[in-house]
């Protein structure tokens, strides 16, 4: 390996995965998990090393049925795990009743654009904004964090193009004070990746020095590059789901997330084997199957490939042990 290709491999190892297929990946299928499944699910991901995890959402039941049971799920995790496990909030009172139910990592989650806030949030995003100190405050009160989430980062299905200086307004906004990360959304998967690494390297020089989270769809293909793009530019914490599943359902042309499989294969984060490889893509196509979706990731379908020489396609010998790999 050559000295750019060891730069390469640091540069791309320092950022964080958060699988989001307990949120952002079921709220376009047809299909409640149970709460023993979810729960299932995150520990399984947390036993295979990844990082962090969303695990679902306070949004209305009637209007995100998949994500009805997300309390429940809260409540039964224990702390430490729910330390690694964030939550999709956008009211005040989102926050204090997830609080409630033990949460302690919330995403308060706004748009860029006002039309895409009217249709996702049904208010506009100084609205939202004008709301946020009091959600910054209950989180305080249990020693929690809180990202500022941007959504239609980049393109809005009703607005078209969003201006960078409309981002770093929101980003800048007094109100987002207490805020710990910045999540920036590629909403639709529109964005390409000099658009994802300027924007991010604006607002990493311009805005209050916060993590910077980068959340990506592979609508147009370009789900892993804009990912490696945005982890180059300055993002520690990247949101993938497995296979690819999910998408907005108040974002017209959205379609699946970027593909937790294909984000680590590309990546090589330190805690990755081929063991653990394999034991996520096992459980990518069992949850895919139960559920009726499609396998959309690249890396899980090269791991069935009948190429036995190349160590990260599954053979017998690397599938994933059944206990005692741990956490990150």
């Amino acid at each position: 390996m050559n000295d750019y290709q060891n730069s390469l491999t640091s540069t791309l190892g320092s950022a964080i995965l958060r699988d989001v297929t307990l949120r952002d990946g079921l709220q376009l299928t047809g299909k409640l998990l149970s709460t023993e499944r979810k729960v299932e699910t995150v520990r399984e991901l947390l036993r295979l090393g990844v990082p962090s995890i969303e695990l679902g959402s306070m949004a209305r039941a009637d209007l995100v049925p998949t994500m009805a049971n997300t309390l429940e799920v809260v409540q039964a995790l224990t702390p430490e795990e729910l330390e690694k496990c964030w939550i999709w909030v956008a009211t005040p009172g989102h926050v204090a009743k997830a609080a409630a139910a033990g949460a302690r990592n919330f995403q308060y989650c706004l748009s860029a654009s006002d039309s895409h806030n009217k249709a996702n949030i049904g208010r506009t995003t100084d609205e939202s904004l004008a709301a946020l100190p009091q959600a910054v405050e209950y989180t305080r009160a249990v020693g929690g964090q809180i990202q500022l989430c941007i959504a239609t980062s980049f393109t809005c299905p009703f607005e078209g193009t969003v201006p960078e200086e409309r981002v770093l307004s929101i980003a800048n906004d007094p109100r987002a004070e207490g805020t710990t990360d910045i999540v920036l959304c590629d909403t639709l998967g529109q964005a390409i990746p000099a658009q994802v690494s300027g924007l991010i390297r604006r607002v990493r020089t311009e805005s209050p020095a916060r993590r910077i989270v980068y959340h990506g769809h592979d609508t147009w293909g370009l789900g892993v590059a804009n990912t490696i793009a945005a982890i180059q530019a300055g993002a520690a914490m990247v949101d993938g789901a497995l296979g690819g599943l999910g998408g907005c359902p108040f974002a017209p042309g959205a379609s699946g997330n970027t593909s937790s499989e294909d984000i680590l294969f590309a990546t090589r984060p330190g805690w990755l084997t081929t063991e653990r490889f394999a034991g996520m893509v096992d459980l990518s196509e069992k949850l895919l199957a139960e559920l009726g979706e499609p396998n959309r990731s690249k890396a899980a379908q090269g791991a069935r490939s009948k190429a036995p020489a190349f160590e990260w396609v599954i053979r017998a010998d690397n599938a994933a042990a059944p206990s005692g790999l741990g956490g990150n």
